[in-house]
């Protein structure tokens, strides 16, 4: 069963390019885009139940990842989220974990840990049905 991915990504190459790997490396379903940040919570809000990873930039057309993740804090635990960003430093990182982020990760040095928690999130997906 696939991952029921939700992608917060403002940047057309970058969906372009991430879409088909999530899709081929970690099993995961696209189930919705935004470019905002607006657009987003209102997707999340609208769906509460249709997604199991959220997948945001920090930097989006309009608004922030930061205000994204703001909006999801109170999740359930089996809904997990992840930064995936070109701007990631320690102050980032502590700050999109507090915000509720269950991982951040660095678009251009740590793709291969992305990929390897999506796979794990799906593995631990699996197992709590």
């Amino acid at each position: 069963m696939a991952l029921f991915t939700f992608l917060v990504e403002d940047n057309r190459t970058i969906r372009d390019n991430l879409i088909p790997a999530l899709e081929d490396l970690a099993d995961a379903a696209v189930v919705g885009i935004a470019e905002t940040e607006s657009d987003a919570v209102t997707w999340l809000s609208a769906h509460p139940d249709d997604w199991q990873l959220l997948i945001v930039d920090l930097f989006l057309k309009e608004g922030s990842g930061l205000g994204v993740l703001r909006s999801c804090m109170n999740r359930p635990a089996s809904k997990r989220a992840v930064v995936l960003s070109n701007y990631i430093n320690p102050d980032i990182r502590a700050r999109c974990t507090a915000l509720g982020a269950d991982a951040v990760f660095d678009k251009s040095r740590e793709l291969d840990a992305f990929f390897d928690f999506c796979n794990d999130s799906k593995r631990t997906h699996s197992q709590s049905r």
